[in-house]
């Protein structure tokens, strides 16, 4: 089969297509056919290995450990393997799995879903990571209840896009910070106010929010806090900023040292891409929260382009 490989880590430079053995369907696991890979910022932090953290994490120290890349996946279950309940060959699902950018990838089983009937593969593959990321820190991290204000910093990206929504599932007033090209587009998801960043400065509208959900990383924890209610909660999901050692990690393993000095509890979120039985049910669970209180379930993951890859 056909998949994009690479032998060591660096630039996009070090990806090649390739034809290398098609895998097969492990105890617990499902074969997928594959009609569609999302590309999320974690796909870029493995290609480089960067932050260097990663490669503790079981991804290889020196080259990386699966050489395939890709971790979003959509399309149709070829064959399972032993032990497998929720899956047959020809259903439509998606999910996460490691070497999503081939023809052929196995998933676990608890790590995928059926596919809505309502969304193409390309927006099923989209969803996964920045959606059940999002529904992590909406829902157990942020514990967002019923009219609680909430805040959602980088609301125009994929965790912010989702976390606007699910944030309304739960019943909150949100409002979403973004810059000036993505205003309509969060204001289209939901948000009860936007605030354009590049020309209203976030501290001075005079709001508190009872929860703040930090997607961005660029701004002060010391900022951030006195937007906060007296017991609010703010929950640091990720950022791309910090050196090569730790980078965005390092504000949300640090969270729980921030939360002795700065008074709200302060929750780390980091994007998600690995936690069992969460990847595609936890979406479906977010789209039936929000339709039952009347509304149209989550708007699909706007995907910022697409790449053909060749026969």
């Amino acid at each position: 089969m056909k998949a994009i490989v690479q032998d060591v880590y660096g630039s996009a430079d070090v990806l090649e297509l390739r034809d290398i053995a098609r895998p097969g369907p492990r105890d617990g696991e499902v074969l997928i056919r594959v009609r569609a890979a999302g590309v999320d910022q974690g796909v870029w932090h493995l290609m480089a290995g960067l932050p260097y953290l990663i490669r503790l994490f079981g991804y290889g120290l020196k080259k990386p450990k699966v050489p395939v890349r890709g971790r979003e996946v959509a399309g149709v279950v070829e064959a399972v393997g032993g032990g497998v309940t929720r899956f047959a060959p020809g259903d439509e699902v998606f999910g996460t799995c490691e070497g999503s950018f081939a023809e052929y990838a196995c998933a676990e089983e608890d790590k995928a879903a059926r596919k809505p009937g309502g969304l193409s593969f390309e927006e099923a593959a989209a969803a996964p990571i920045s959606g059940v990321t999002a529904l992590q820190a909406v829902r157990d991290a942020g514990q967002v209840t019923v009219g609680q204000k909430v805040l959602v910093l980088g609301a125009g990206g994929g965790v912010g896009s989702f976390a606007v929504q699910l944030a309304k599932a739960f019943g909150a007033d949100v409002t979403g910070v973004c810059s000036t090209g993505k205003v309509e587009l969060v204001r289209s998801l939901g948000a009860d106010a936007v605030i354009d960043y590049t020309t209203t400065d976030i501290a001075g509208a005079g709001k508190l929010y009872d929860v703040i959900l930090d997607t961005a990383g660029n701004r002060p924890l010391s900022l951030l806090r006195r937007l906060l209610v007296p017991k609010g909660t703010l929950v640091i999901i990720g950022g791309e900023n910090g050196g090569k050692l730790t980078g965005g990690f390092q504000r949300s393993l640090g969270a729980p040292l921030a939360s002795l000095f700065l008074g709200p509890e302060v929750q780390g979120a980091c994007r998600q891409g690995n936690a069992p039985g969460s990847r595609g049910p936890g979406i479906a669970d977010g789209r039936r929260q929000r339709e039952a209180r009347g509304g149209q379930g989550l708007s699909p993951c706007r995907s910022a382009g697409r790449h053909p890859v060749p026969p």
